[in-house]
């Protein structure tokens, strides 16, 4: 049977954004942390997804809803949890944000079912700053809450409202004041991110942590060395398979990733 991944991080609650340094640290991981995104269709698949990306030592994961609503996901997630009490779960619900999430994750929390992480692909973030009331919205739902798990917040990400590159280090900047871990991603779904993206989003937030969220494959990755977090799909699955992790790609990222330092 596969090792069972440790729950390796231990700075829920710290807020924000987690120092980047601090986070490599908790995960044991020099480089980039590797968070693979299974897409959800029963537990028994993600159980299978699960070993095989605890047999790769990838650090964690994150569990996704595209298939089917939240009442049909949330007991797949408590079974998971189950299965693996000590697995480092993040999850999306897909296109909920976290004012209605973090109530959720907050009754799970309660019932004995903790998730790790909440990713959302809108963090609701205007980088003009003028009108942060959605995303002040979403930091009280989470304090009301009571869940205490890390937050990665989609900025400029895709599919959602456009941001102008000009625009970019503005955004970072002021998500860094409301959430754990900064998350961006490329244009669509397994499209790179530009570089120079990557650029303004590490100077708008400093020492904070950045997460990347689209278009990481093996052959790529390296370019990637100022990101934090690799939250990746279709760069380590079944080529044409939405749902399967390819255990040679997996393992082919994580070594490559042990290779590339956190720059400071």
């Amino acid at each position: 049977m596969a090792k069972q991944a440790i729950c390796a991080i231990d700075i829920r609650g710290y807020r924000w954004p987690v120092d980047r340094i601090e986070f490599h640290r908790s995960f044991k991981a020099p480089g980039p942390v590797v968070l693979p995104v299974i897409h959800v269709l029963d537990t028994s698949r993600t159980l299978t997804n699960v070993n095989v990306l605890i047999s790769a030592g990838a650090a964690g994961c994150f569990l996704i809803n595209h298939d089917f609503g939240l009442p049909e996901f949330l007991p797949i997630l408590i079974a998971v949890r189950s299965a693996r009490p000590r697995l480092w779960m993040g999850c999306n619900f897909l296109g909920v944000t976290g004012k209605d999430a973090f109530p959720v994750l907050g009754d799970l929390q309660t019932q004995g079912c903790f998730v790790d992480a909440y990713w959302a692909d809108d963090a609701c973030i205007d980088e003009t700053g003028h009108n942060p009331s959605k995303a002040d919205e979403i930091a009280v739902a989470r304090d009301a809450s009571g869940w205490n798990g890390l937050y990665f917040g989609g900025t400029a990400f895709k599919k959602q409202r456009p941001v102008a590159a000009k625009n970019f280090e503005a955004a970072a900047r002021h998500a860094s004041d409301r959430m754990d871990v900064v998350t961006t991603s490329g244009t669509a779904t397994g499209k790179e991110a530009d570089l120079g993206k990557v650029r303004d989003f590490r100077r708008g937030i400093g020492n904070g942590t950045l997460a990347l969220a689209s278009g990481v494959t093996p052959e790529n990755a390296s370019v990637y060395s100022d990101v934090d977090a690799f939250l990746v799909a279709t760069g380590i699955n079944h080529p044409g398979n939405f749902y399967d992790i390819d255990p040679a790609r997996l393992r082919e990222l994580m070594t490559l990733t042990r290779n590339l330092g956190c720059k400071q």
